[in-house]
């Protein structure tokens, strides 16, 4: 590949790689613990993957380096590409191959845009909001015209509570150029704000328009059937699912995506099967937990274990490479761990990100720890946009029935319901037990 055509796919990819970073976070969960099993896990599945162009592209661009052809751009675009590659293959280690990549690059060219725009994204993929939009804005002083840059402090201001100005900064990416990176952020937004017909239809935007690659596009098809879940939809998120699978042979997200609804339509044995089919490819630790979720929904509970064992040696990995786990290591302890230590953790996260998904991790871990009162006003803050999300409806919902609001807990609930039945192995459950005794209380 030559010089000229390698810059040209490889700007694309990394304009996938900065527009999908934060919606593509991985739930990391668990304490420090030893990374040997994590390493094992995705050192088995590299095995077991076949060489993607974004590994030949790493290799040549490395060899090209090496043999001293060494500009600022070519190592920001390698960069892009160890982000990518993190993508595909769930290894943290590829954020900091990526980031030494970007600093050659900032140290040859101090002003180059990719470096910045690269040094944004992996701060956006490491949980440093506060970082990458701070890089967003020195990039965009340098050059206001490139969509991405608005992607990139719009994700950065959503992740920080920041949402009017993350709707604007959108809105700008969106006039600058409507197409699967700017799609893909309006339909977000919409989800935020409850309007999830609408997210639907930005999504469908997205996925018409194409990504660079094909994992770019089947990823947005992913996050599609993803969205027709969220309303009950199983058939079309069965067929988005499928049809990602079909364009792309062992596409772990759409693999997961499938064992979702299988988990949903109660078949778990075949649920079982495609998470550990997604798992054994990439092991990324939001799989492995709901892995361990449909274990425990089948009474398999050694096997669920197991699963959160291995994520918890997961989460080791990532925070040894960098990243900020805080509020996802609270979600799990708040379900499967320690209450008190969700508290504090949600707490210290929902200081430095505000979001409604803070708010809602910390009502959900301070009901657990028996703080009602503090927990219900956090549950009305996970809600403040008026979202539609049936898990944080099921969390407001229990969270009201504890703090002695039967009405508000009902609609809370039913609507959780209505949105889905089945939106979790777990949870669902639980919500029609919880309207059982509600309505036998009267």
């Amino acid at each position: 590949m030559n010089s000229n055509n390698r810059r040209t796919k490889m700007v694309t990819l990394g304009v996938a790689v900065t527009c999908l970073a934060v919606i593509s976070a991985a739930i990391l969960i668990g304490p420090g613990s030893d990374t040997s099993r994590a390493r094992n896990q995705l050192a088995a599945a590299s095995t077991a993957r076949p060489i993607s162009e974004t590994q030949e592209f790493i290799w040549n661009t490395t060899d090209e380096l090496d043999d001293g052809i060494n500009d600022a751009n070519d190592n920001a675009l390698l960069g892009h590409a160890e982000l990518q590659l993190a993508r595909e293959t769930g290894d943290p280690v590829h954020y900091a191959r990526a980031e030494e990549a970007f600093e050659r690059a900032s140290e040859i060219d101090p002003e180059n845009v990719e470096a910045l725009i690269g040094m944004g994204a992996l701060a956006l993929a490491r949980h440093e909001f506060t970082v990458a939009l701070g890089l967003g804005e020195r990039a965009l002083a340098l050059n206001d015209s490139i969509p991405r840059i608005y992607g990139l402090i719009g994700d950065a201001q959503v992740e920080l509570g920041r949402y009017d100005e993350a709707l604007a900064t959108v809105q700008r990416m969106v006039d600058l150029r409507p197409d699967l990176a700017s799609y893909s952020r309006v339909s977000y937004l919409r989800e935020l704000h409850g309007d999830l017909s609408g997210a639907i239809d930005a999504m469908q935007l997205a996925l018409e328009a194409g990504g660079p690659n094909a994992e770019n596009t089947e990823y947005v098809r992913v996050q599609l059937g993803h969205l027709h879940f969220a309303v009950g939809d199983l058939t079309s998120a069965e067929a988005a699912f499928a049809t990602s699978q079909q364009r792309l042979p062992d596409f772990s997200p759409a693999t997961s995506g499938l064992a979702r609804v299988r988990a949903a339509q109660g078949s778990l044995t075949e649920a079982i099967e495609l998470y550990r089919q997604a798992t054994d490819r990439v092991p990324l630790a939001e799989h492995i937990v709901a892995l361990g979720e449909v274990y425990e929904a089948d009474g398999r509970d050694a096997e669920a274990r197991d699963q959160y064992e291995l994520a918890e040696a997961m989460q080791a990995l990532f925070e040894a490479n960098g990243v900020e786990t805080d509020l996802e290591l609270a979600a799990f302890l708040a379900d499967h761990g320690d209450p008190q230590r969700a508290v504090a953790l949600a707490r210290e996260a929902y200081a430095r990100t505000p979001t409604t998904a803070a708010a809602d991790i910390l009502g959900w871990a301070l009901l657990a720890a028996g703080e009602i009162d503090e927990a219900a006003r956090y549950a009305d803050d996970a809600l403040r946009l008026g979202g539609r999300n049936s898990r944080v409806l099921f969390h407001a919902g229990m969270i009201a029935e504890a703090a002695g609001q039967p009405q508000l807990a009902r609609e809370r609930l039913e609507l959780a319901l209505e949105l889905n039945p089945a939106f979790s192995p777990l949870h669902a459950p639980l919500a029609v037990e919880a309207l059982a005794r509600l309505e036998d209380d009267g």
